[in-house]
């Protein structure tokens, strides 16, 4: 019973083994981590459309329940730019410009999503996720990274903004560029240039705080020569208060496609990070516990007023590198908010927004990896193209409809490969008993009278027709064919319509005088056929007997075969 209580809650886990010594590292690590999604949660609460306090209630409420549940040490969670941006585009459609629609909208997104994770977790659907490559991520990433990139820029001309797609807002942005504010660019470059800076030379550490914190000194005693920026406003003190969205699942159409978006991101997001460091700090990471512990982090961000929240690789990497050894450090990250919320509000009101856009910007630059996209195209160009398809999806159609699109195209393309499989004809390596293909190795000795075929896929019923029209091209270009071997230790299935296949291949072989013998089949496989009675018609299916073996003794037991060959 207590190991199942602790399979649901890894807490009951660690927390019997806490200490003094793990609670200095992660007090120290929870209130860096603090200072650090402090500014960039309310940054990307302004990419969601929300006020900046939101992207705050999102950290409190979800680093502590997902602390909870995660079998995580390092993992961080809360607000990131690509979901803060599908929520932020979605939801402006779904509101009709009305402003407390659009935060009811949002919160109600977190709850769909923490729904999605429980039915996940329940129905054991962990592995489907995987049909979202890492190279449609890469090119996710990228193309969410422009798209970022272009709203935050207006911002930092200080130039009205707008534009339904990526070009619309690039063509939009170059047209009021003549009407760039001075000192709003030259502030947000400064502070840009302060972030990169200080990422460079001081890695790991709330350099993002710092920036907040002097332009807030510079706008509160320089009043008058930084009268024209923009500024957040007041935020209310105080805590969020706990309760259920205002509207309910069937009050917004629309609302199950965005949460089932933010759903496929966020939990791939998450487990990439939480891959990442359990590889660094040596533990292992269920990707099933792990759609728990993101769904509960998304209730609890839902239950505090905030929208849908994920593991980031940004906060995560402060939070590691910050010294953390526990989950315990998220709780304290999000006491610290709370005690930020409760007595420094009146600080906040006066930073500027273009700083915000300037922590976006900043946080953005990580998503672009031109090396990891060259790498792609010389490694593979049909992978490379379906990441630049995620790219081009995504600034045209936006985040969710690009990332879709791209995952289509990648399961239309490995059914392709699928229904199209190699297969080889197989010849003995020269003074050895192995086999391998002909094509690739010219010197491979081919048997006389025999046939040897390697089909290199599962044989399923869209692919089974391509296959036999292979085999059999194969089989009719040996003059005078007695054996042909069907090598099936690359074929992990054969489904039933393909097995037919079999057995019907095999009949048309006999009618020729053929004898067909299959090797190397791996146990499901071999159950199939026999259930299907091939081995009545061709033999034993063996898991023992090899290739050279199969050949030898068929020539032994056929001496006619066997002098016709040497002649």
């Amino acid at each position: 019973m207590m190991s199942k209580v602790a399979d649901i809650f890894p807490v009951t886990s660690w927390i019997r083994e806490y200490n003094l010594g793990l609670a200095r590292w992660d007090l120290v690590a929870g209130i860096t981590l603090a200072s650090f999604v402090l500014p960039e949660s309310m940054a990307y609460a302004s990419l969601a459309g929300l006020p900046g306090q939101y992207g705050i209630y999102c950290c409190i409420g979800g680093c502590f329940l997902f602390a909870l549940l995660t079998q995580a040490k390092q993992v961080a969670v809360g607000p990131t730019s690509a979901i803060s941006l599908m929520v932020g585009s979605t939801v402006a459609l779904l509101s009709e410009g009305d402003h407390q629609r659009w935060i009811a909208i949002a919160s109600l997104s977190a709850l769909v999503v923490f729904a999605l994770c429980l039915t996940a977790y329940l129905l054991k659907l962990s592995s489907l996720v995987s049909f979202i490559s890492e190279n449609i991520l890469l090119g996710f990433k990228t193309g969410a990274a422009l798209s970022i990139a272009v709203t935050q820029l207006p911002k930092l001309f200080g130039v009205e903004g707008g534009g339904r797609n990526f070009f619309e807002r690039v063509e939009n942005l170059f047209l009021h560029l003549p009407e760039t504010d001075m000192t709003i660019f030259l502030f947000g470059v400064s502070a840009l240039a302060l972030l990169l800076l200080g990422n460079k030379f001081f890695p790991g550490r709330p350099v993002s705080l710092v920036v907040v914190a002097l332009s807030i000194l510079a706008v509160t005693f320089f009043k008058e020569p930084f009268s024209s920026l923009h500024l957040t406003g007041n935020i209310p003190e105080g805590l969020p208060t706990i309760g259920r969205p205002s509207l309910r699942f069937t009050d917004v159409d629309g609302i199950l496609g965005l949460a089932l978006g933010v759903f496929l991101m966020g939990y791939i997001e998450t487990m990439a990070v939480a891959r990442t460091f359990g590889e660094k700090n040596n533990y292992r990471v269920d990707p099933r516990q792990e759609l728990l512990s993101l769904g509960a982090a998304n209730l609890a961000s839902a239950v505090v007023g905030g929208y849908p929240v994920s593991g980031g690789m940004s906060q995560s990497t402060v939070n590691d590198k910050a010294g953390a050894r526990t989950p315990m450090a998220l709780i304290i990250c999000s006491i610290t908010l709370c005690i930020l919320l409760l007595f420094l509000t009146g600080w906040l009101q006066n930073l500027p927004e273009v700083i915000l856009a300037v922590v976006v910007l900043d946080a953005i630059t990580g998503l672009i990896k031109l090396k990891e996209l060259k790498r792609l195209y010389t490694l593979s160009r049909s992978e490379f193209f379906i990441a630049l398809l995620a790219i081009v999806g995504v600034l045209t159609f936006g985040i969710l409809k690009g990332v879709l699109i791209a995952a289509i195209a990648s399961i239309v393309y490995l059914i392709a490969r699928t229904s199209s499989p190699v297969v080889s004809v197989l010849g003995r390596v020269p003074g050895t008993y192995q086999y391998s293909d002909i094509q690739r190795h010219p010197d491979n000795e081919e048997i006389p009278h025999c046939r040897i075929v390697r089909v290199e896929s599962s044989i399923l019923y869209f692919n089974q027709e391509y296959v036999h029209e292979r085999v059999t091209d194969a089989a009719n270009g040996v003059k005078d064919l007695r054996l042909l071997i069907l090598d099936l230790s690359a074929s992990p299935w054969v489904d039933v319509s393909a097995s037919r296949m079999l057995i019907k291949l095999q009949m048309e072989q006999r009618a020729r005088g053929v004898d067909v013998r299959i090797v190397n089949a791996l146990s499901g496989v071999r159950e199939l056929l026999r259930k299907q009675g091939m081995e009545e018609s061709i033999g034993h299916i063996s898991r023992r007997v090899s290739i050279d073996q199969l050949v030898k003794e068929y020539f032994d037991s056929n001496p006619f075969v066997a002098d016709k060959s040497h002649n």
